[in-house]
């Protein structure tokens, strides 16, 4: 059966083996790793660095649930900078009540209430 090794584990092979310059061969030998093993990983890191090692989809609970919440947490922020900018557009009114927009046709602001 084949070993498994995450994403960081093969980023930091691929980066030993460029970066400090030692030999295919001998990073394989050190790991028990095959040769053919590091260099798909090495093309596969040349190719595309930040998408590279993405594995097969079958993503444990923790590491599920950990994207799940770093993609609610940039909902999140997105949301609460829209909520900020609305804040700064309705805290122009000093007198503390909120008008509608005085850009808005009379017609319009009149119907509007009316439906209220």
């Amino acid at each position: 059966m084949s070993q498994k090794y995450d994403k960081e584990f093969k980023i930091q092979t691929v980066k030993m083996i460029q970066e400090q310059g030692k030999p295919v061969a001998q990073v394989a030998r050190e790991l028990g790793v095959s040769d053919n093993t590091l260099y798909r990983w090495i093309n596969e890191f040349k190719q595309d660095p930040v998408n590279a090692f993405r594995g097969s989809g079958n993503l444990k609970i923790e590491e599920k649930t950990l994207l799940e919440m770093q993609k609610r947490i940039r909902q999140l922020e997105m949301e609460n900078e829209i909520l900020k900018k609305a804040m700064h557009i309705f805290a122009k009114d000093r007198n503390g009540s909120l008008r509608l927009s005085t850009n808005t046709a009379p017609s319009i602001r009149y119907r509007r209430c009316a439906r209220f």
